[in-house]
């Protein structure tokens, strides 16, 4: 987090502290600032002087604060950390999973390095190779580097957005953080609501970037970064994801490859100098990443499951087969009458409105794993990039109608399929509807919780003045028309991985992760397996009716059968009955 200043104002440094006390939570092993020009011989910040020809009050003042979880390089890695001579300076979260390889790059180019971190390795990269640094970077990571040269902030977020970052653009300073919390300690930030956003959370049921709850805050949206120079931003993007198949390789040849991937992706974030476990459910994904850990691994790595007593959403079962299996050193935790104190506190750890139930199991799968380890991995990321989501099948089925099936006949069976409590004229409508939509509108149909009549109805006529005529469907519609292909799945894939994975899926691991102080790393999220399984022919990814089915063949040489044909389970809670019983009014 940090502070930069264009008035000719000072950083007060207890502003800093209170800022990075409410993120403790994130890094509870050290705390560090770096403060330039020093406010007064009284401040007690970081004691490193920058040049004299920087510590003038006509330049920008800057402030960074950092919280540390040690991970890497425990010794000598504190932060906020510079260069040799004091002129380049940094506060990072997140890993760099290619460190060692760019470290030994940027050696023979002659930087001297300092520590073993993989922080100090952002800093040589940046000074050798400016804003292009973050095509070689290989991790998940939001950072902030302050060129004291040239008085430019550089801030920058990882590809898919594993790691959050907020900020404040006002008319005399420049502020951000990884969550919301630290930076509203900041004073005078105004916490006007952005009423755009509040309708985006009606239908998604949480809130797209750049958007926050506050009109004034915003998020920098995964793979881009952004400039502060001369009092104004600049913000860029510097990688996407292409669907274009360009893969001529057999289906043999492209499992193979597969596998050498996810196997390099594992066994990248198996690197660090704490206890490290990894997350367990019943399911391919999980399962082939702790079977993948297994390869690496010279003693049983530790595995961590949650459960309920109802068997509907219980997975524990398959997950425990599996652990067998692999001969893991496995932990089980039940979910029982404890969760309602979680979910009064749930506001306080996402700042702005989020309602994934899923947060619940989640947090306390995270508790779990930290009583024995301080990082693990995951299984995130195989639904979005191999179509393992059922929504998928669905549109997959909708498409295949909307091409063979005149809208006049699809009208007729819309008028007549009238009888609601008749579950296959329920059925048939619902298939009728959806194939007489454009494709765009009907995915933002399976990707929202409510309909547009609802929503409608619920806002005020003051709402409705100040959104002026704002359509959540501009959210989706952007991502699945700029995918640049033609095939319904694979617009389908781009757009949930632009919109539903770091705005839903990866904002609750990050806030329940680190609510516990625990790093999770996720090697399917890795950009390189994203991007090779971009370019693999849609039926690789569901053939028939079998979802993620390249996945699968590579998982299949390190799985039991019973996991993979499994039909896919979610990480789903019994809400509606917390919702009759526990949590009942």
């Amino acid at each position: 987090m940090g502070i930069v200043r264009f008035d000719g104002g000072q950083i007060d440094r207890a502003i800093l502290k209170k800022m990075a006390d409410t993120l403790y939570h994130r890094g509870p092993d050290e705390e560090g600032f770096y403060i330039a020009p020093k406010a007064s011989p009284s401040d007690n910040g970081i004691d490193v002087k920058r040049n004299t020809t920087c510590a003038s009050f006509s330049h920008p003042a800057v402030g960074f604060a950092h919280r540390r979880l040690s991970i890497i390089d425990i010794s000598s890695g504190q932060q906020p950390l510079c260069n040799e001579d004091g002129t380049i300076w940094i506060t990072f979260n997140g890993e760099i999973y290619n460190f060692l390889d760019l470290k030994r790059d940027l050696q023979s180019l002659g930087h001297v390095f300092r520590t073993n971190s993989d922080t100090e390795t952002i800093v040589h990269a940046y000074e050798e190779w400016g804003t292009d640094c973050l095509s070689r970077l290989a991790g998940m990571f939001a950072f902030a580097v302050w060129d004291g040269r040239s008085d430019r902030l550089f801030i920058a977020r990882d590809r898919i957005g594993k790691k959050p970052l907020y900020y404040h653009m006002g008319h005399d300073c420049f502020v951000f953080a990884s969550e919301l919390k630290a930076i509203l300690r900041f004073p005078g930030i105004s916490k006007r609501l952005n009423l755009t956003a509040l309708v985006d959370y009606l239908k998604y049921l949480y809130i797209p970037d750049p958007k926050s709850i506050y009109e004034d805050i915003f998020k920098l949206p995964p793979a881009h970064y952004l400039m502060l120079e001369n009092g104004q931003i600049r913000i860029g993007s510097y990688w996407d994801v292409s669907f274009i198949e360009g893969n001529t390789l057999g289906e043999d040849e492209c499992a193979e490859q597969l596998l050498a991937l996810l196997d390099q992706a594992v066994a990248g974030r198996m690197i660090a100098e704490v206890p490290l476990g990894a997350f367990l459910s019943g399911g391919v994904d999980s399962g082939g990443v702790v079977a993948l850990m297994t390869r690496h691994s010279e003693t049983p790595v530790i595995t961590c499951s949650i459960g309920f007593d109802a068997p509907e959403h219980d997975e524990t079962g398959m997950a425990r087969v599996t652990a067998g299996l692999l001969r893991t050193d496995h932990r089980e935790f039940f979910v029982r009458n404890d969760f309602v104190d979680l979910v009064r506190r749930l506001p306080a750890l996402f700042d702005e409105p989020f309602a994934d139930s899923s947060a619940v199991p989640t947090y306390y799968v995270c508790k779990m794993a930290r009583q024995a380890v301080t990082v693990a991995l995951s299984g995130d990321g195989g639904d979005e990039s191999f179509g393992g989501y059922h929504k998928y099948m669905l549109s997959r089925y909708e498409n295949m109608v909307r091409s063979i099936v005149p809208w006049p006949i699809l009208a007729t069976v819309k008028a007549f399929c009238l009888a609601e409590s008749i579950p296959a004229c329920r059925r048939a409508r619902t298939l009728a509807t959806a194939a007489m939509t454009d494709p765009a509108r009907a995915f933002y149909v399976t990707n929202t919780f409510i309909s547009d009549q609802l929503l409608n109805a619920m806002l005020t006529p003051v709402v409705k003045s100040a959104i002026n005529g704002y359509d959540p469907f501009e959210y989706t519609a952007a991502y699945f028309n700029r995918s640049g292909t033609m095939d319904p799945l694979s617009r389908m894939l781009y757009t949930d991985l632009k919109t539903y994975l770091p705005g839903d899926i990866l904002v609750k691991v990050d806030r329940m992760s680190m609510a516990n102080s625990l790093e999770v790393r996720s090697p399917l999220l890795d950009h390189r397996v994203i991007e090779f399984a971009a370019s693999i022919p849609a039926d690789l990814k569901i053939r028939n009716r079998e979802q993620k089915y390249i996945l699968k063949k590579v998982f299949g040489r390190l799985l039991p059968g019973d996991v993979l044909d499994r039909p896919k389970h979610g990480f789903t809670v019994p809400i509606d009955h917390w919702f009759r019983n526990e949590m009942k009014l």
